[in-house]
């Protein structure tokens, strides 16, 4: 099935929400703390500014399938922290990788010198992911180094949600 990947608006919140509930319902959800509204994506959307933002991969007929992010942290103006979530069923289908892909060339235009990831303690396919993903940051990003956090329960996605 043809997909597209596109930085989101904000008419993409409820979508993404759903996205969210759905995962937050998984034995592992992966860095998420709990569901969000589509006005809470909203909000999240707004604080990104222009240092930050969100990006999906939709299916032909306007489902989005995944989303991903990229947020700043005033703390560390050179790291951007970038997360991707994908639903179940459209997992293992190349989406992760597209959003990867598209969000750090966003981090790249940004000039961020560092990305970091949460990871969920005791994630093999997070862990898989995640290693691919930092195996492209010197692709996209050459002379920018990637991290992987560890991901501790309570905790809420990065940036300066």
């Amino acid at each position: 099935m043809p997909s597209t990947i596109r930085r989101a608006t904000k008419a993409d919140a409820g979508q993404i929400s759903e996205i969210i509930a759905e995962l937050i319902r998984e034995p592992d959800p992966v860095a998420l703390a709990g569901t969000r509204t589509p006005q809470e994506i909203e909000e999240w959307m707004d604080r990104q500014g222009d240092h930050g933002a969100f990006f999906v991969v939709e299916d032909d007929r306007g489902r989005l399938l995944g989303f991903a992010t990229v947020d700043f942290n005033s703390a560390e103006p050179d790291a951007a922290t970038f997360g991707a979530w994908i639903r179940q069923q459209n997992r293992r289908q190349g989406h992760g990788t597209a959003l990867a892909e598209y969000s750090l060339a966003f981090a790249r235009q940004q000039g961020y010198g560092r990305i970091k990831a949460r990871l969920p303690r005791d994630n093999q396919p997070a862990l898989s992911y995640l290693s691919s993903i930092g195996a492209l940051v010197p692709l996209f990003n050459p002379g920018t180094t990637f991290e992987l956090p560890i991901y501790q329960e309570g905790e809420r996605n990065g940036g300066d949600e």
